[in-house]
């Protein structure tokens, strides 16, 4: 009898620590989880079929389930499963969004909001695939216009590390044997060259630094803000962002509009999805102002370097035929169209630009390295 208490108790021990170690799992599991990332894409098919089951009459729940289960995201299956459970206790659907709203934003969940108390839900969903399909286009577009350039500069930027601190150091020997003054332009070079080989060290230290206050400062309002308004007044650059935001802005509020949302909560909540600040901040003055009666064509036309004259036109015009909605989604066509015409030709505008440079670079280094043997070769 002792004996089988004995095992007993050692059954149930080994029981309660096998418990605690998958408790520990699961914690540490769930902490990881927590700096995963959902992507524009999951949340545009998280959209897409919750839109296609609820339309076929599927309970919430039930949708939320098959979801969770469906995702190969774990942290998104993990929100979704806990939306489900929020919704079977009688929760609305936004309120049990609402806890996740770094994950889906102020937009998706003041849409579902709307669609839920004016009993439009699946016309709601139908217009929030619409804007982050659109917005999932248009990011798709900037970075594979963007990348080629990115990899070229980068490439270039190697190369010229990589001559200084190799090339060049090993041509030092045959400069030194010549006996004879060098060149302004090799002087120059060899300098260069020096410094970052007896420096290496210090300069990694400054580039890292450099790098992480750059961060760090992007990471206040402040500095995001005076970065943010530098960009918007480079050349080429200051037009590409202008437009994105200006079609964000058009699609997202027109969007908003059509879901009954009142219009000073649609341009507040459209101000939270501009990535801009300079045009957060206006989007967000603008809804102020609306609140106290003023219109929206003359309240844009204040800010006339982020809303150019078309824009105020093609506003004026809705507000006085009660299409602005319509108008806006019309304007947000255009706008993308731009941008997409922008970004297909921008390789082929930067690439020029690019090849240029590193052909001053690389030409640069040639006249520097054979200029002092083509003084040598004429003293001879």
């Amino acid at each position: 009898m002792k004996f089988s208490l004995s095992k007993k108790n050692k059954d149930n021990r080994k029981e309660d620590e096998k418990k605690e170690g998958s408790e520990w799992a699961k914690k540490i599991n769930d902490y990881f989880l927590k700096f995963s990332r959902v992507s524009l894409k999951e949340k545009l098919f998280f959209i897409q079929y919750f839109g296609i089951m609820f339309r076929t009459g599927i309970s919430l729940s039930v949708i939320l389930r098959t979801l969770s289960k469906q995702t190969t995201n774990k942290y998104f299956a993990k929100v979704v499963s806990e939306i489900s459970v929020e919704v079977e206790k009688g929760k609305s659907l936004a309120e049990s969004f609402r806890p996740h709203k770094k994950i889906f934003g102020d937009l998706f969940i003041n849409m579902i909001e709307a669609g839920e108390v004016s009993g439009n839900l699946e016309k709601v969903l139908e217009q929030l695939y619409i804007q982050i399909k659109k917005q999932h286009e248009l990011v798709s577009k900037v970075k594979g216009a963007l990348t080629y350039p990115v990899v070229l500069l980068m490439a270039m930027i190697l190369i010229g590390v990589f001559m200084m601190l190799k090339v060049v150091p090993q041509m030092l020997g045959v400069f030194d044997s010549f006996g004879t003054a060098l060149p302004l332009p090799t002087r120059i070079l060899i300098g260069i060259s020096d410094f970052m080989v007896n420096n290496i060290m210090f300069l990694a230290v400054v580039v890292v630094f450099v790098v992480l206050l750059f961060i760090k400062i992007l990471k206040t309002y402040k500095g995001k803000y005076i970065f943010q308004s530098i960009l918007l007044k480079l050349p080429i650059i200051s037009s590409i962002i202008k437009k994105i935001n200006l079609a964000n802005f058009a699609r997202t509020s027109s969007s908003l509009m059509k879901t009954d949302i009142l219009i000073v909560r649609s341009f507040k909540i459209t101000a939270s999805v501009l990535g801009n600040l300079p045009y957060r901040k206006s989007i967000e003055e603008v809804g102020d102002k609306i609140e106290t009666g003023g219109k929206i064509n003359e309240i844009l036309a204040t800010y006339p370097k982020l809303f150019p004259p078309v824009v105020q036109q093609i506003v004026a015009i809705g507000e006085e035929t009660g299409e602005l909605s319509n108008i806006l989604m019309e304007l947000a066509d255009f706008y993308e169209k731009e941008v997409d015409s922008i970004m297909s030709n921008l390789p082929s505008i930067i690439e020029p630009v690019l090849i240029l440079l590193l052909g001053v670079g690389v030409g640069g280094m040639a006249v520097a390295i054979i200029m002092p043997m083509y003084s040598m070769t004429s003293t001879i």
